[in-house]
Parts: C-alpha cells; structure tokens; sequence
C-alpha cells in the first residue's frame, strides 16, 4: 500500500475538513446553555440540569429518520437548504407523539463524494430546523463512502432526543368513544410518499421538477420540495396552557390516515374522518 493515499481511493479528507469549518458557525448557532462540546469531540456532551430541576420523573423518548426520495427532488433541482428542515420536523414530531420535547438531534450525511458546498447547504436547514424547534445539533457525522453511493447521490439520517414527564406520556390508551379527532394541516406531502409521487408525476405524466403548474402557482419541483411542518411548538403550547387533555397524537406519515392513526387506537376503537374538513391542497390532486 506505499504510497497510496485516502485520496486515491476516493475520500478526500481535505474536503471533509473543509465541510467541518463551513457548518461550524450553523451548527453552533442551535447551541444553548446546556451543550458542554463543540465539533470535533469523540462524543457530544449535553448537562442534564435543568431537567432534573424542572421535571419530576423525566422520561426520554428517542427517534432516529431520514427524509426518503425527497432526496431525489433536491437534487434534481440543485437545491439543499431545505432537506435538513423536513429531517428535524419529521423526528420532532415522532417524538412528540409520547408528547415528549426535544432537546438534542443528532444528524448523519452520507455520500459518493463531499462537496463541502452541499454539506453546508444541509446543514444550513437542519440549524434552521433546530433553531425552529429550540433543539440543538449537539453531533453529527459525515461520510464520505465511494462505490456505495452513486455520483452525486447523499442520504441524510437525524436522531433527536425528546424528554416528557412521566405522568404526561401520551401513548393513546386514554382514548375512548367519543373523543373529537382533530386534523392540522400539512404543507404538502412532507417527507412521505415521494416515491409514488414520482412514478405518478415523472414517470406517468411526463412532467419534471421545472414543469410549471397552473394549479400550483409554481413549478413541480418548487411544490414538492415544501418544507415538512414542524408541530410540536403548537401542540405544545396547547398541552402547557390549555384544560383540554390531548389523549393521543398520530403523525401522519408513510401509509396516510389508514396506516398511522391506528397506531394510537385502543383495540376496541375506530376513527372517524370528516374529509372535507380541510381543503385538499393542489398538489395531491394534479
């Protein structure tokens, strides 16, 4: 092996380290109070303090996802400030429905080659996604992995880590006959469904993410790539300030209504949905 490099086979640990210096500034503006370690630790430190100070029986509640064949549009469209949003969405929202709050996220980029450019584009929207939900990037990996990954081809994971009071974890079980399932309305298809989307919109219809729809008042690239809604600031503050007791929260994602809300049912319960209750966005009909 005398003289090869890591460079000959394909990882080029300069543009890794270039990578770590551009999203420095991102990731360290999610930082708060109780984030003891910077980039570059073997591991992520985070004080516990404050939640056992303010929390009686703390529970943790973890989540770990990605954001699919969304993928695929950003790259299509040469955009990647906005995926990194959808991964932090997409685990705050899981988490939430224990009804716990994040508190750190850790995030994973793996690719053929990095382009430190890209890699600060993502990390750009998963700071933004923190920054959002109050949730630091306390860690995060990139991986540069040639002969895995096809040219210009990246995957993105996001672990987030939430914390709930015991007494408050939501898991459903309270729901019985007659409780009002109540919908909130989502920006598009979020991070789910990419894949029939493209066969319907591609592959079928012969359009491309620079095809422009009337109905949507945009390109099709442009209306797919809509960020994932984050709700836990919302759900939270009715859970914090409200007397109505949230029983069970469904996080609508791979397989719809028909898959997801059951996951929260008791055995002997059904859900009834009202379906003109929210006018069906544009995208979902073209």
């Amino acid at each position: 092996m005398s003289g090869i490099t890591y460079k000959d086979s394909g990882v080029n640990i300069e543009a890794g380290n270039e990578s770590v210096k551009r999203i420095k500034k991102h990731v360290q503006s999610t930082f708060n109070k109780s984030v003891l370690t910077g980039l570059g630790t073997f591991g992520a430190l985070y004080d516990l303090g404050d939640i056992v100070k303010n929390y009686k029986h703390p529970v943790l509640v973890q989540s770990i996802d990605g954001v699919g064949t969304k993928l695929m549009i950003a790259n299509a469209m040469g955009v990647h400030t906005t995926i990194g949003i959808d991964m932090v969405a997409h685990s705050c929202n899981d988490i939430l429905c224990q009804g716990a709050k994040p508190i750190t996220f850790l995030d994973y980029i793996a690719t053929e080659k990095v382009r430190p450019e890209h890699i600060e584009d993502i990390l750009k929207g998963i700071a933004e996604g923190c920054r959002e939900a109050d949730v630091p990037v306390i860690g995060g990996e990139i991986a540069e992995l040639p002969g895995i990954y096809v040219s210009g081809e990246y995957d993105l994971a996001g672990s987030v880590t939430g914390v709930v009071e015991k007494e408050k974890i939501i898991i459903g079980d309270k729901i019985k006959k007659g409780d009002i399932l109540i919908g909130i309305a989502s920006s598009g298809l979020h991070t789910n469904g990419y894949s029939l989307a493209r066969k319907v919109l591609f592959t079928n219809k012969g359009y491309t993410v620079k095809t422009h729809i009337n109905e949507l008042g945009e390109t099709l690239g442009e209306a797919l790539l809509k960020p994932h809604r984050n709700y836990s600031k919302v759900i939270h503050s009715l859970m914090d300030g409200s007397k109505i007791e949230i029983k069970g929260i469904a996080h609508i994602t791979g397989g719809g209504f028909i898959d997801n809300i059951p996951r929260i049912l008791p055995n002997n319960c059904t859900a009834v949905i009202k379906k003109g209750s929210w006018e069906i966005l544009p995208i979902f009909s073209i």
